[in-house]
């Protein structure tokens, strides 16, 4: 024991003989990460040096200069400006929501006709089932992302958006207010791991609730967005109204008991809004009426009256010009334009999420094989036993503990079965649309592709040039920096809205008269030609013409004119309403402008992390399959020694329990740095670029090329364990 003793001393100390000789050679103390940088499979340049390394985290920083600043200070090198989303208006049908139907002289009634918006496809694309093959779905990454493309919900939804937003531009056209677009992601696909920035459903990144003091009426937080004076319709409308009435009404004459009378109506009026501020409003009235009683004193025994008027009213303060009138037109283009910007982070949150599902489906499937493999080598070895204790050479208690090892391996093996069929069926809720086919439902998903070690060309940027990429290409400061103008929109909304209601307005019209004579008319005041008896009767010469077309002749013609001016003034005393709408507007744009310069942090730190998350997860692989190399080595020399009789049954499942951990380390650190890959192609926003998606096939459903997804090798067994030589290689460095 005390030799035992004495070799583990000796082995500590060159241990650490040999690590402070590395780090004095160096000159400086070693940096996690670095001796692993240089393994297998890294270029040349890294060994001769990085551009980008982690730094030791308690040393004294440098000075640096500023290379991205964010706050508009305009001595230092200003942030890149976000890159649009184009092409702009990218929809999933070939309809235009913009631009729905117009009266025409083949459909006059079109407008007032309903729009149906077309069933979506719940059934999967040809691709899944090409894929099909011998009862297994055989599924490379590069299929997987293209039926997420064409299949999955989250992006379907989404897709729908777009032409939710291109109706709030035709709603503002006519003059009315946005309804609004949900912007979120859509998350409704279960499994894997992303990294995104997620705001609140409040201005300034608040989230909505219900009840507490954070909440308005009815537990809504209504922002400011939309307020200010409202402007007039811009689409024409006509109004008309006619009307015949026949009343009777009893008298109390004795000549005349009762009186009939039949009132014909007929008005028709035209009212159009303006950008400018201004309402058109024309109005053509007629009203006929005839009794049967008419009075002795009326020359006309029925009477026509028709007008025509037309008035313009013009806003002076309140509501004038076409920036305040137009402004919802321009709120509504920008928040399509964000509806875009919007699309493509969904597309890369669920492309990076289905990834990690095939990540994790790997891991799963590589997982079942190890326990696989380590049942067989417990059962092998407890029939190797129950040989040796049949002729004798064995004690009993070693086949116990032998049986007990494979009842273990027989219980893990079912575990890891149970999540390869859990992994296999999230990876098919993320592909398919529909799983009511029993063969799909059933086939088990072979993932065809591994990833690489290959050293990205990210890792050797410097990392104030990973933060530009990362602010010009980020879709949600995009659409931070386009919310920001809609505020400024807004304001100017609201400031308009503190002043006074001042309208001028004009009016031109004209009037005639028509009907027809009145035979028992008594001219008390007229002359004429006397035919009767009696003081002042006789007839009169009238020029109010007798028909309807004579009346329009006089209408149209302007002689009996009706015109003004005049002023319309509205003051509301104190203003409060406005003066609390207009100082919470500049709130809202503060707290915008606060969450922009915190998305940009949020973003440098998730730039820095994830650079040195994959050099820390690739360390991490290489020594995970160092270790697992090495216990392979290890158990096929004890098997070995326990084949000779120098080792025992206690020593041999130790080895394999020591070679499972080793497996399951390996197969955790890929599958973490796999995922950490996606990721930080998630934080820089050029997962599309780099794939080699175009926006416009997943805007519309089906993908014309396939995705070429780099860094991916096939699957190969694991190597059998290399022979022990008296000369090891030497160590990597």
């Amino acid at each position: 024991m005390r030799l035992e003793e004495l070799k583990a001393g000796a082995a500590v100390a060159l241990i650490l003989l040999g690590t402070v000789g590395q780090a004095g050679a160096q000159g400086q103390p070693p940096v996690a990460g670095q001796a692993q940088g240089q393994g297998q499979g890294q270029p040349q340049a890294q060994a001769q040096g990085q551009t980008q390394s982690q730094t030791n985290p308690t040393q004294a920083a440098a000075p640096q200069a500023v290379e991205n600043d964010t706050t508009g200070n305009p001595a230092l090198p200003q942030a890149p400006q976000p890159m649009l989303t184009e092409p702009l208006f990218m929809r999933d049908t070939a309809i235009d929501y913009r631009h729905l139907k117009r009266h025409t002289f083949k459909d006059p009634f079109a407008p007032f006709t309903a729009t149906d918006f077309p069933l979506p496809r719940l059934t999967n694309t040809p691709g899944l089932g090409d894929l099909l093959r011998d009862g297994k779905l055989y599924l490379s990454l590069s299929d997987a992302v293209t039926l997420a493309l064409e299949n999955n919900y989250d992006i379907a939804i989404a897709r729908i958006n777009l032409d939710i937003a291109d109706t709030d531009i035709l709603r503002t056209r006519a003059g009315a207010i946005f309804r609004g677009v949900s912007t979120g992601l859509v998350t409704g696909t279960l499994g894997g791991t992303t990294s995104t920035i997620t705001g609140g459903g409040g201005p300034g990144g608040t989230s909505t609730s219900s009840g507490g003091a954070g909440t308005g009426a009815n537990g809504l937080v209504l922002s400011t967005n939309g307020g200010g004076p409202l402007p007039y319709s811009f689409d024409p409308a006509i109004t008309s109204n006619f009307e015949f009435e026949r009343a009777t009404t009893q008298s109390a004459s004795s000549i005349s008991p009762t009186t009939t009378n039949n009132t014909t109506t007929g008005n028709l009026s035209y009212q159009q809004g303006f950008s400018t501020g201004t309402l058109l409003n024309v109005g053509f009235t007629n009203n006929n009426v005839a009794t049967s009683n008419p009075s002795v004193f009326s020359a006309l025994s029925s009477t026509l009256n028709t007008a025509l008027t037309a008035t313009v009213t013009q806003h002076l303060l309140q509501g004038f010009g076409p920036k305040i009138n137009r402004r919802f037109i321009v709120e509504a283009e920008n928040d399509r334009r964000i509806t875009d910007s919007s699309f493509r982070q969904q597309v890369i949150y669920t492309v990076t999420q289905v990834e990690s599902i095939y990540w994790s489906l790997v891991s799963a499937y590589e997982d079942e094989q190890a326990k696989e493999r380590a049942l067989q080598q417990s059962t092998q070895l407890t029939a190797d036993n129950r040989k040796q204790l049949e002729i004798g050479t064995l004690a009993p208690l070693d086949v116990v503990n032998s049986d007990s090892a494979v009842a273990t391996d027989k219980q893990a093996l079912v575990t890891s079965q149970s999540n390869l069929e859990y992994q296999q069926l999230l990876m098919k809720q993320a592909i398919a649309r529909n799983l009511n086919d029993p063969q799909l439902a059933n086939a088990p998903v072979v993932p065809t592709d591994r990833v690489g070690l290959d050293r990205l060309p990210e890792e050797d940027m410097k990392v104030e040039d990973l933060v530009k990429e990362a602010f010009t290409l980020n879709p949600q400061v995009e659409q931070a920096v386009i919310e920001l103008k809609n505020n400024e929109i807004t304001i100017r909304g609201e400031k308009n809205g503190l002043l006074p209601i001042v309208d001028a307005f004009a009016f031109f019209g004209t009037t005639a008269l028509a009907g027809a004579p009145n035979p028992g008319f008594t001219n008390l005041g007229g002359t004429g030609t006397g035919t009767g008896t009696g003081t002042g009767t006789g007839t009169t010469t009238s020029t109010v013409p007798t028909g309807y077309s004579g009346a329009l002749q006089n209408l149209f013609t302007g002689v009996n004119p009706n015109y003004g001016v005049g002023v319309n003034v509205n003051i509301p005393l104190r203003n409060r309403v406005a003066q609390a709408d207009q100082a919470r507007s500049q709130m809202e744009y503060r707290q915008t402008q606060m969450r922009l310069q915190q998305l940009y942090t949020q973003l440098r730190i998730q730039v820095i992390n994830a650079q040195y998350a994959i050099t820390n997860d690739r360390a991490l692989v290489l020594a995970a399959q160092t270790a697992r190399d090495f216990n392979a080595q290890s158990l096929d020399a004890e098997q070995k020694k326990y084949k000779l009789g120098a080792s025992t049954t206690a020593n041999v499942l130790g080895q394999e329990r020591t070679l499972a951990i080793g497996e399951n380390n390996l197969i955790s650190a890929t599958a973490a740095y796999a995922k950490d890959r996606s990721a930080f192609d998630q934080v820089l926003s050029n997962t599309l670029d780099r794939y080699g998606i175009s926006l416009v096939d997943a805007a519309s459903g089906v993908v014309n090329q396939k995705p070429n997804i780099p860094g991916l090798t096939a699957p190969k067994a694991p190597a059998a364990p290399k022979p022990l030589s008296a000369t090891p290689p030497p160590v990597p460095q």
